[in-house]
């Protein structure tokens, strides 16, 4: 019978065995957590938290509460639909703070409403090309960033172009 002189490893006891039963034990918990935080973060109130938001459906309720007003100015707001007062409050936002705010209330307003997250990119690019007249492209660009896909930035190069 032989013997050898070098010691043997057992198969499955190394380090990489321990580290992946770690994340085979961590990994789901940390996902679950996760998962039950995003559902708690969202708003199933159905009532707007984002200020933006807030101020668009009161100018919309407002305007269709008023029924038969004779002021033409009421009776267009009406029919705007909430996309569209959102996209006319961050153009005024973004003149009057800068596009990083207004590019903030737009996530804010998905994110509190997903049903706009359709109208996010069409949003975000007429917010770029405002940036653009506003701020002229080369800083109109240094406030990119990927909401709605980086739909802003594509805003940017299209009113640039």
């Amino acid at each position: 019978m032989k013997h050898s002189t070098t010691p043997q490893m057992r198969r499955g006891q190394g380090p990489a065995r321990r580290v992946g039963r770690t994340l085979a034990f961590v990994l789901p918990v940390v996902l679950v957590f996760s998962g039950t935080l995003a559902v708690a973060g969202v708003n199933w109130s159905g009532r707007p938290s984002s200020p933006v938001l807030a101020a668009a459906d009161t100018a919309v309720s407002g305007a269709s509460s008023s029924g038969a007003s004779s002021s033409g100015a009421s009776s267009r707001t009406a029919e705007r639909a909430p996309h569209q007062v959102l996209r006319d409050r961050l153009l005024v936002e973004l003149h009057k703070e800068n596009p990083s705010v207004a590019l903030t209330h737009l996530q804010q307003a998905v994110n509190d409403r997903p049903s706009l997250a359709r109208h996010c990119a069409s949003i975000a690019r007429a917010l770029g090309k405002a940036a653009v007249r506003v701020y002229g492209p080369t800083r109109a660009q240094s406030y990119a960033r990927p909401v709605c896909d980086t739909s802003f930035a594509s805003g940017v190069l299209t009113a640039h172009g």
